[in-house]
């Protein structure tokens, strides 16, 4: 291995004060410093070309170190600031973990306006007015329904990204009825986060649908690769294919859920994320997880997982008259919280452990 093209990957902790941690990836961009890996990154060092590695581990468990080079980073910063009108002064609040690449696009959103965020994620007054922050429906969902504090600040924002899971149009509109901005964001981490906003790409960013119905993305904003698995990350003619389902109306992308949340049961195909879709609009007060349990009888068994003050007999009537015998769950367990894998993003495999363990 020539270590002249090899740069020294450092581990910055979640723990890193703010305006270190600006600091670190200011010198990551500019190659005067190490690159920075976040989250569960094992590795020590990477080509002199990267910057920035995350961990992510998916739905799958297994890790994968994504790597960015600074113009990846840059492209989607710029790109985004130029989508909502992010000007030089414009103020950003951070309210993600700086283990995920939507933490980190706030941070460095912020700098290429010549500002820092403002850090909120431990704060404990009153949150100050910014343009602009960025945050998971879950959070949205919180300050919709508890968190007062938090509601003013997004309603004084002049947008809100919320991405990183499925934002339901109930959520939304309730959140856009209160007075919040809201611009719904589409990415992953492969796609330097969120690169198609409201159904529309970023400058430099394409989207198609291939012929299994799923989504693919093209662009400037694509991570490098997989920096310990680097024979995984597979781009076909630069188009890099999601695990999500999709469809394009007047020239605007429409997220379906993910291909692998659609279960077989009794030998009827069913979306998990319809389930919790109609079970939202029923029921807006409440969270709610659908999710599958091995089933002899059934092939996978449909389960739903609820926060919240409702009767389980009438999820069960509401969802059998709404979608069918089929969508009558087999289970309903009702839980102070649902886990969570990465930010926002219902971990279902831990639900149906739970489940089965029980």
């Amino acid at each position: 291995m020539d270590m002249k093209s090899q740069r020294e990957l450092l581990r910055v902790s979640p723990a890193c004060e703010l305006p270190d941690l600006a600091g670190l990836i200011t010198s990551a961009l500019v190659g005067t410093g190490p690159a920075l890996g976040l989250a569960d990154v094992g590795s020590q060092t990477c080509l002199s070309t990267i910057c920035l590695v995350i961990g992510t581990s998916g739905s799958s468990g297994l890790v994968k170190e994504v790597a960015f080079t600074s113009q990846s980073l840059l492209a989607s910063a710029r790109a985004a600031n130029a989508f909502i009108g992010a000007a030089n002064g414009s103020a950003w609040s951070l309210l993600l973990p700086t283990t995920h690449i939507a933490g980190i696009n706030v941070i460095i959103r912020s700098m290429e306006v010549g500002t820092l965020p403002v850090d909120l994620r431990n704060f404990n007054g009153e949150f100050p007015t910014v343009d602009f922050t960025s945050v998971v429906p879950t959070q949205l969902f919180r300050a919709l329904n508890s968190d007062d504090r938090l509601l003013r600040h997004l309603q004084s924002a002049r947008a809100v990204l919320v991405g990183g899971a499925t934002l339901s149009p109930v959520l939304r509109q309730e959140a856009e009825s209160a007075g919040i901005h809201v611009i719904e964001t589409y990415g992953m981490t492969e796609t330097c986060g969120g690169c198609i906003y409201d159904g529309t790409a970023l400058n430099g960013v394409d989207f198609r649908i291939n012929e299994h119905g799923v989504i693919e993305i093209q662009g400037s904003v694509l991570a490098d690769s997989y920096l310990n698995i680097p024979e995984q990350f597979k781009l076909h003619d630069g188009w890099f294919t999601t695990n999500d389902l999709g469809e394009i109306t007047d020239e605007k992308l429409k997220v379906l859920g993910r291909a692998d949340d659609v279960i077989i049961s009794g030998g009827e195909n069913l979306s998990l994320i319809a389930v919790e879709a109609t079970l939202s609009v029923r029921y807006p007060d409440i969270e709610c997880a659908a999710f599958a349990v091995n089933d002899k009888q059934w092939g996978h068994a449909l389960h739903v997982a609820i926060v919240g003050d409702v009767s389980e007999t009438e999820i069960s009537h509401y969802l059998e008259a709404a979608l069918g015998d089929i969508a009558k769950p087999k289970g309903i367990h009702f839980l102070d919280s649902l886990p969570l894998l990465g930010i926002g993003k219902i971990d279902r495999m831990a639900l149906a452990r739970m489940a089965e363990n029980e």
